[in-house]
């Protein structure tokens, strides 16, 4: 059986700061394979699996993985560096601000 969230550990619904992980033998993990799944996809928890007290491999939602991926994307880190800088400098606006300069567009291409 699986650690469950609670025994030892905080769990991940309760305070979403302290991510939530998990070492588990990569047999016992193969065994309850849906169950793993399931506590990573509605519980945002991390398995680390491993082989005879080695980790071999991390499991991790697959949404996150792929942010985790884009990040790494060098064009898409220079696009983040660029609005952090803008966003330093002043160039930014309240959001309000941008919301109703866009219904205010919409409204007038709905009666264009």
């Amino acid at each position: 059986m699986l650690i469950k969230a609670g025994q030892g550990e905080r769990s991940p619904l309760k305070n979403n700061t302290t991510p939530v992980i998990h070492h588990l033998p990569i047999t016992k993990a193969r065994v309850n394979l849906g169950q793993v799944a399931k506590r990573v996809r509605l519980n945002k928890e991390y398995f680390i699996l491993e082989k005879d007290g080695i980790p071999i491999i991390g499991i991790m939602g697959a949404e996150e993985l792929e942010d985790y991926l884009e990040v790494r994307d060098p064009k898409v880190r220079e696009h983040i560096r660029k609005s952090n800088a803008e966003r330093l400098a002043g160039k930014g606006r309240p959001i309000a601000e941008f919301l109703s300069e866009i219904t205010a567009h919409k409204k007038i291409r709905r009666t264009a």
